[in-house]
């Protein structure tokens, strides 16, 4: 495994194993961030490990002309009970991906420094949030970075049923993105539409 060093590169795909990891260590600067995602990288790692940066040999997207939208959540849409915001609570949703508690144990991957590393990204307009309130209350939403008009998703969570599900449905709306990078399978995603692709699609995607 391939260790970084101050230079902001990364190794060749051939070295990805077969977990996806492409190599270990490095910091979480912005040119790093920004580096990385350009070239379908991400990092995912633990509090008190070192980084992790990965790129899977498939890759989990959404082609918005495929997303899945259910009766139900159609029924919820039209309801109008929740109001949809986009970077106007960037904190508190990172906040919430981080610490709300889930019953898979995802979110716990959030360290204290990705966390502030994609809150300097946002105030560089790179990093953006959808945000889902009811009564004022923040009760979903979602966050990412975007790279090249690809929406790279990160984290979402939900305080109230199926928002962070109306949080992804507004974002597969936004017109400015060709395609919406979920990183890695998971039934939630799939349910909306998502499927996997292999890496070289993705990555030519990416450098359209």
């Amino acid at each position: 495994m391939i260790w970084l060093t101050n230079e902001i590169t990364f190794p060749n795909y051939q070295s990805v194993n077969e977990d996806g990891v492409i190599a270990l260590g490095g910091n979480l600067s912005e040119e790093r961030l920004i580096h990385a995602y350009e070239n379908g990288i991400f990092p995912w790692y633990s509090e008190g490990e070192p980084i992790v940066w990965y790129c899977p040999h498939k890759r989990m997207v959404l082609f918005k002309d495929e997303i899945k939208i259910s009766k139900s959540m159609r029924k919820i849409i039209k309801s109008a009970d929740f109001i949809i915001t986009e970077n106007k609570a960037f904190e508190e949703v990172i906040y919430n991906c981080k610490n709300i508690s889930r019953a898979d144990g995802f979110g716990t991957w959030i360290t204290d420094n990705m966390e502030q590393a994609y809150i300097n990204l946002h105030k560089k307009g790179i990093a953006k949030s959808i945000e889902v309130w009811f009564n004022d209350e923040l009760v979903g939403g979602l966050y990412g970075l975007e790279i090249n008009n690809i929406f790279c998703g990160e984290s979402m969570f939900s305080k109230v049923s199926n928002t962070s599900k109306l949080a992804f449905i507004h974002l597969a709306k936004n017109k400015n993105y060709r395609l919406i990078d979920c990183q890695m399978y998971n039934d939630h995603l799939a349910s909306l539409g998502a499927r996997e692709i292999e890496r070289s699609v993705f990555l030519e995607i990416l450098k359209q």
